[in-house]
């Protein structure tokens, strides 16, 4: 009779790619989902869904394009698409091909909403079973971990490739006039010899990074008619 073979232990090979090659905070997701696989089937699931959500946020974090927290996953990945090009630049390829890889991509959000259900019935930390409850088994979970790590690997790769980068529109001064009025206001015209500037005009030319930064944190107050 022929021994039975122990499996090789489970890796996500596309994230520990891109862990190496800059997305660190993912590593202790990576590491946690390849244990769960085989030992917390459940667990596998929760921590797969957080793995996608932390890699959009990381990816929309470096290309300097906001978020908001109350996102479900399917809308960050589609934002997180939406600062990728698909196509590189220069690249002559055919519409049909274009529509093709479109399709391809547009996947993704299936494969996306299938993991957040299956997380969401059968996660371990979703909500509570009842005692005869069945989980789900290390096979499905192996399909669920194999498919977040090729996610994963699209995503970082695109995002790190640099023909594919597209850059995040620049705003024009003019979009946010509640903000320029609250610079202004807090520090009052830069006065060169005989010429008077708006301050939030000079911040936004002379530094637009720290124009955005400090565009970032602005609360606009609330006024009556807003109440």
């Amino acid at each position: 009779m022929t021994a039975a073979t122990a499996s090789p232990p489970f890796l996500m090979h596309g994230a520990r790619e891109a862990i190496e090659a800059g997305a660190t905070h993912i590593e202790q997701q990576v590491v946690a989902i390849e244990q769960a696989v085989s030992t917390n089937p459940g667990l596998a699931f929760d921590l797969a869904k957080t793995l996608l959500e932390s890699t959009c946020r990381g990816i929309l974090a470096e290309r300097k394009a906001a978020w908001d927290d109350a996102w479900d996953l399917p809308k960050l990945l589609k934002e997180t698409l939406g600062h990728l090009r698909l196509v590189p630049a220069g690249l002559a390829v055919s519409k049909e091909a274009s529509d093709s890889l479109r399709k391809t991509v547009g996947g993704l959000q299936t494969v996306i909403q299938g993991i957040c259900e299956i997380r969401n019935s059968h996660g371990f930390a979703s909500h509570g079973k009842d005692p005869e409850f069945q989980q789900l088994g290390g096979v499905q979970a192996l399909l669920v971990a194999r498919a977040s790590d090729a996610i994963v690997s699209f995503l970082f790769r695109m995002h790190r490739d640099p023909e594919d980068v597209k850059p995040a529109p620049l705003p024009s001064y003019t979009d946010f006039p509640a903000f320029n009025d609250y610079v202004d206001e807090a520090n009052g015209p830069v006065r060169i010899f005989d010429l008077e500037y708006r301050a939030s005009e000079v911040l936004f030319h002379v530094d637009p990074r720290a124009y955005q930064d400090y565009l970032g944190g602005f609360e606009p107050e609330e006024t009556e008619a807003d109440s």
